[in-house]
């Protein structure tokens, strides 16, 4: 039996360039649909998987607090988010997702029409295989509990 050949990592690091492009360009346009920027749905996706200090989503978005503190301000005044006393450190604010936010964010991942007819488009141990090497690739970056559940549409 002979080896598969050796791919390039610097293909691969292209390859998902792209798809990722592809991915943030279909999220994008999708949470354009439901009047929100791309920053104020992953808010919303980060939300579904739970309550979150302000700080750690500001961390989880790769930007300053004080960023997100803008866009919670327009989450909230649109009823998608509130803001809850932490039970364990009543100093800690934790954001938490509404009911309307949740329908949003199920609205946003059921416009992702690319995204999702690419997935579909795979054998259900392709999409097992795939599963696994992005788990090895990014590894301790599984989805929280939500995002893997079949109403919630990660």
């Amino acid at each position: 039996m002979t080896a598969a050949p050796r791919v390039d990592t610097a293909h691969l690091m292209e390859l998902l360039s792209m798809s990722l492009g592809a991915y943030y360009g279909d999220f994008t346009a999708a949470a354009a649909s439901e009047n929100l920027t791309a920053s104020q749905g992953k808010a919303l996706t980060v939300l579904r998987r739970g309550p979150v200090a302000m700080r750690a989503l500001a961390n989880r978005l790769g930007c300053d607090a004080s960023n997100v503190t803008g866009i919670i301000n327009r989450l909230e005044k649109r009823g998608l988010v509130q803001r809850e006393a932490s039970p364990s450190d009543r100093r800690v604010t934790n954001l938490v997702i509404t009911p309307e936010g949740e329908r949003v964010t199920d609205a946003i991942r059921a416009r992702m029409h690319t995204t999702e007819q690419g997935l579909n488009g795979l054998s259900d141990q392709d999409r097992a295989h795939l599963s696994d090497l992005l788990e090895r690739v990014f590894p301790g970056r599984s989805p929280g509990p939500c995002e893997g559940r079949a109403d919630a549409a990660e």
